[in-house]
């Protein structure tokens, strides 16, 4: 017989807060810099988001769907950009919620340095950051 301990279901605020736990947030203007400097700013927004929205000059386009697999540098369908765990990754999504739970998914990968950027696109464009649209 199973000893499990049965909990509650967590809701979403709980989940994101638990992600953002376990990253080191940066604003947009950090992430800027930090791209500058040659970090991988990667933009997760659906292809219908960034039409409307606009995109980041330089910026990596990975929708959500397969991000881990592409940023994973032991899976076999990672982009050449994947080259370890040691890669410093930005996550970019329309208002800083989605890529806090994706940056998460890369830290538990073992990309350790990878966080998101608090506000997303809405918060780098209104920080007068470069955009396209």
């Amino acid at each position: 017989m199973s000893t499990a301990v049965v909990s509650r279901p967590l809701t979403i605020d709980e989940v994101l807060a638990r992600a953002r736990g376990q990253l080191h947030r940066v604003s947009p203007g950090q992430a800027h810099r930090e791209q500058v400097d040659g970090a991988l700013l990667v933009d997760i927004r659906p292809a219908a988001q960034r039409t409307i929205e606009g995109e980041v000059p330089g910026a990596l386009v990975v929708e959500r769907n397969v991000l881990e697999w592409r940023l994973d540098p032991t899976s076999e369908a990672r982009l050449p950009q994947a080259v370890d765990h040691d890669v410093r990754v930005l996550v970019l999504c329309s208002e800083g919620y989605t890529s806090s739970l994706a940056a998460a998914a890369l830290v538990e990968l073992g990309l350790r340095r990878a966080t998101d950027v608090v506000g997303g696109f809405q918060a780098w464009r209104a920080a007068g950051l470069p955009t396209t649209g």
